[in-house]
């Protein structure tokens, strides 16, 4: 336990200093941000931030990591690591052609899904050759498991996996929202590990918590730089990847409320939108953006959503104490 609790803040520490040297040098690269033409009018003024900010507390976490591995016996941590990374890679393709072409778009929603479905499929892969997941569906409040055929679980799994991703991606939408959101999620995965003895396991949603407090003195309200894409799949990596490997997927439907509410707003906008021919639901989709229209501050959005999520993972820990304890 003082382990986790000294990861945490030497992450913190690791990417104060990380983002200290990265801004002026992404600022040095002109590595803005383009706005798109759809989003709120007052973002524009949010035009040549730099973004890729991501970097610093993924090198943090790498970095806590891989300082500990003699001490580190299971594989796992470096699977969901890996998974991260990967997820972090097509993101920063993503950030990589936006720059490059100077558009708000980078890869294609195809190329983006089939980059992540294929890592999906071979972090469950490592996990099934490490037996990490009982191919049951635990379900919190009910105590008795659901079992699933394993080509169906691998399915659902996949879809999860994807789906989660991109609706972390979508909460990065104003300043500090995903990184603050993010924060109780880790801290309740760090938890769990903890509960269930995983404690190497806990190390790496302990990390990443520390340097997403660290990083939001630079991203909050006015930002000084964005996470981009490279950040936002990153944590949506890490997000799905320790539900999996603490074998707790349907847990996401509770601590990840605010990312599913964001993509159900979209999802219902762009619906309602065809339905009733040019009718809108929301005032702007994501959420977040509707709230913003209604004349919310994004450090009250960013406060009330994070004060949501820390609740429901409140919650969750309540429903999930049977299977963890």
């Amino acid at each position: 336990m003082t382990r986790v609790c000294i990861t945490v803040l030497v992450s913190a520490a690791l990417t104060g200093v990380i983002g200290y040297f990265l801004l002026p040098l992404l600022r040095a690269l002109k590595a803005g941000q383009s706005i798109r033409q759809i989003g709120p009018t007052w973002h524009n003024s949010k035009a040549g931030t730099p973004m890729m900010g991501g970097l610093m507390f993924i090198a943090s976490l790498v970095i806590c990591l891989l300082i500990q591995i003699p001490s580190i016996q299971s594989k796992t941590v470096f699977y969901v690591l890996g998974l991260g990374l990967c997820f972090g890679l097509v993101g920063f393709l993503d950030d990589f052609f936006k720059l490059k072409f100077k558009r708000n778009l980078g890869l294609t929603a195809l190329q983006k899904a089939m980059l992540q479905m294929a890592v999906s499929a071979l972090y469950l892969y490592l996990l099934l050759l490490e037996g990490s997941l009982t191919k049951n569906i635990y379900i919190p409040f009910v105590e008795t498991p659901i079992p699933v055929h394993p080509m169906l679980y691998i399915f659902f799994a996949m879809f999860v996996m994807v789906g989660c991703v991109n609706a972390v991606n979508l909460t990065d939408g104003v300043d500090g929202l995903c990184g603050s959101v993010t924060v109780p999620v880790m801290a309740f995965f760090a938890a769990v590990a903890v509960a269930r003895q995983r404690f190497d396991l806990a190390l790496l949603p302990a990390a990443l918590a520390g340097g997403l407090i660290a990083y939001l003195f630079y991203n909050w309200h006015p930002a000084k730089v964005f996470m981009g894409d490279t950040g936002s799949l990153f944590l949506g990596g890490i997000v799905c990847g320790m539900a999996f490997a603490l074998d707790m997927p349907v847990v996401l439907l509770l601590i990840g409320l605010v990312y599913i509410v964001e993509t159900l707003s979209v999802i219902l906008q762009v619906g309602y939108f065809k339905l009733t021919h040019g009718k809108r639901l929301f005032k702007m989709s994501p959420i977040h953006h509707h709230f913003e229209m209604c004349g919310w501050k994004e450090e009250k959005i960013c406060l009330v959503f994070t004060g949501i999520t820390v609740l429901m993972c409140v919650i969750a820990w309540i429903g999930v104490r049977g299977h963890i304890i």
